[in-house]
């Protein structure tokens, strides 16, 4: 089975860009609801899913790839949206705190990640860069929420302390 992909240069910029301005929207939205566990965890969860696409024999790329791109968003791309990700009490809820810096760096990240998918699809397949940039994805995604989670314990933690 071959499962050849061409994208044209105009939709491998345009999605990426689309998907970019979704996470900007979707975490201007984010600010304006109390957080829970739930709410924090789920993403991930969600985005476990996409393993699925290891099933398709043309996704399969080295170990040692699948690791170091999981490395990299883990260890260079989710510390600075953790540097920006800020929780605070509201009343009884806790609301993520906007960040004009979230912004910037989601833009940056974005750039970053245009580019790099440019230079990796010249050596490999479509779906194997796929593979790549999902496990990079993940990688940045889980540490990220983790830490939210732990924000979000720690401040309740304190909440309940001081009340005693």
């Amino acid at each position: 089975m071959n499962l050849s992909i061409q994208i044209s240069p105009f939709w491998s910029l345009l999605i990426p860009l689309l998907g970019g301005l979704a996470i900007i929207m979707v975490r201007v939205r984010s600010t304006r609801k109390p957080a829970t566990m739930r709410k924090i965890l789920i993403p991930p969860l969600g985005m476990a899913t996409g393993f699925l696409m290891f099933v398709v024999p043309e996704t399969h790329i080295p170990l040692s790839w699948a690791l170091g791109a999981f490395a990299t968003g883990a260890l260079l791309f989710s510390i600075p949206l953790i540097l920006t990700s800020k929780m605070e009490f509201v009343g009884e809820d806790v609301y993520l705190r906007r960040s004009k810096a979230f912004f910037f760096l989601i833009l940056i990240l974005l750039a970053i990640r245009l580019v790099l998918h440019d230079v990796v699809e010249q050596y490999v397949s479509v779906l194997q860069t796929a593979s790549i940039f999902f496990l990079l994805a993940f990688g940045m995604l889980v540490p990220w929420r983790l830490a939210m989670a732990y924000k979000f314990r720690k401040l309740h933690q304190e909440r309940s302390g001081a009340a005693l």
